[in-house]
């Protein structure tokens, strides 16, 4: 018998890299037992169930699409089968689902039909990446993408830069294809003495995380074209 409530499982993804570097027991006996699922994309929601173990057949499971592209009036067909009382999983496309991916529409309308909402532990970029860098991590702000713009986007680093100097710590990102244009835009635009720290490809066996200034990096430009990285201004 269906319980009256469904609960929805926040299930991370990895960085790249295998499992076995963060699974748990609790996350992968907790995925053994879904059966419905909302991901942001399908062949890395399968590949994760895959490396977790998953006895039954993938094609068995039921996998409900969450993007960008999802229309508001899909919502409520999404969640509904934690309406109906089952149980239910969401993944994100890399890292831990609802930090800057699209999952916090669902967990927002969870607690607003009180169902219970469990996040499991798994890897962030963004917190590795802060962890790593060697910057104030009592005071920080994550501003997502940069503006596509250049001249947008140099202005908003020169905003980031003062409050970096200020001390709290500002992380960001962007499209893989743009990274080498904008650790240009980074380093032509800060002062020579502001730290960056580059951390890309995060828990795979690539990682490089290294911290300088401005004027040691522009010694020394690393190819970072199209790898998934996080960028850090700290003080």
């Amino acid at each position: 018998m269906a319980k009256s409530k469904g609960t929805l499982y926040l299930i991370p993804n990895t960085l790249g890299s295998g499992t076995d570097k963060y699974a748990t027991q609790q996350l992968a006996s907790t995925v053994s037992n879904l059966e419905h699922f909302i991901v942001e994309e399908i062949k890395s929601a399968r590949r994760l169930l895959r490396q977790l173990g998953i006895a039954r057949p993938l094609e068995e499971l039921d996998f409900r699409m969450l993007n960008e592209h999802t229309r508001s009036q899909e919502m409520d067909s999404i969640i509904e089968p934690l309406l109906q009382g089952l149980d239910m999983g969401l993944i994100s496309e890399a890292g831990v689902p609802c930090v800057a991916d699209p999952g916090s529409s669902v967990v927002a309308m969870a607690h607003e039909a009180g169902l219970k909402v469990v996040p499991l532990v798994g890897p962030s970029s963004i917190l590795l990446a802060l962890m790593a860098s060697g910057f104030n991590g009592q005071q920080f702000t994550f501003n997502g993408y940069l503006p596509r713009e250049k001249a947008d986007r140099v202005r908003k680093i020169k905003q980031l830069e003062q409050l970096a100097l200020a001390g709290v710590t500002q992380l960001f990102m962007d499209a893989p294809y743009r990274n080498n244009q904008v650790l240009e835009d980074v380093l032509q635009t800060c002062r020579m003495e502001t730290k960056l720290c580059i951390a890309s490809n995060i828990t795979c066996d690539n990682e490089r995380i290294n911290t300088k200034t401005i004027m040691d990096w522009n010694v020394r430009k690393p190819d970072i074209h199209k790898m998934p990285v996080m960028f850090v201004l700290g003080k």
